[in-house]
């Protein structure tokens, strides 16, 4: 059951929201808050252009601008449930997105040794539900209070803000990070070490244009490439031999 501080009316808009046509979730658990915000304040403008502004133009000029704002914080904000792909050796895709980088690099935080990274940003558009990528125990949590670069620049997995999540599934281990961009200010993430974990499930999600750096054994077997799009909780980033 969902938790909300004893904010009920953030909690009935809440369940309301959770309101499912078969399985599918209308938005995530983690925009709640934001969503209900926009709303309110959308609503608001909506109700005093139409009836404080007598220019038919800016009235609904201004009252199309509020409904534009709307749909895309619900666009935003939307969770399409995902289906899984089965097998222990494969690292799934935390994040939906475009590939932006694959390369070998140091993992010194968690891995502790020659990785591969594998980089996905998330533009505004794209759904920033996160889901866990491979089944197993959380074995490390971080946070780093960091800056705001563009997520789709290199420096931004060093210095933006970021929570770091590692993962030991019995057979092998997977490190990844969840990085803030320039839009992006708030990380949600609902994980600490010792949680068991199942590849696909939701965990936290990044607010506003973001993106996820997964790090995987040097042996695997890469699935993407550069410029390739993923699916979160679908696409496979890798097999590990």
């Amino acid at each position: 059951m969902l938790s909300f501080h004893g904010n009920r009316t953030t909690d009935l808009i809440g369940i309301i929201l959770q309101a499912r046509s078969g399985a599918q979730r209308l938005i995530t658990e983690y925009g709640y808050d934001s969503f209900f915000t926009v709303t309110v304040v959308c609503c608001v403008v909506i109700a005093g252009s139409y009836f404080f502004i007598p220019n038919p133009f800016v009235k609904y000029t201004v009252i199309a601008l509020a409904g534009v704002m709307f749909l895309l914080t619900l666009n935003f904000f939307r969770d399409p449930d995902r289906t899984t792909p089965s097998g222990n050796d494969l690292v799934i895709s935390p994040a939906d997105g475009t590939v932006v980088a694959v390369k070998e690099v140091a993992e010194d935080v968690y891995l502790k040794e020659t990785a591969v990274q594998i980089s996905i940003f998330m533009s505004p558009l794209n759904v920033h539900v996160n889901r866990i990528p491979v089944s197993g125990r959380v074995g490390y949590y971080g946070y780093v209070k960091g800056k705001y670069f563009a997520a789709f620049e290199d420096k931004a997995s060093l210095d933006n803000e970021q929570t770091h999540i590692g993962i030991d599934n019995g057979r092998f281990r997977v490190f990844f990070k969840q990085i803030a961009g320039f839009i992006a200010r708030r990380i949600v993430c609902n994980l600490k070490v010792g949680d068991d974990v199942i590849a696909g499930k939701r965990f936290g999600m990044i607010k506003f244009g973001s993106r996820v750096d997964v790090f995987v054994p040097r042996n695997s077997d890469i699935k993407v490439s550069v410029g390739g799009k993923t699916v979160a909780g679908e696409s496979v980033l890798a097999v590990v031999r």
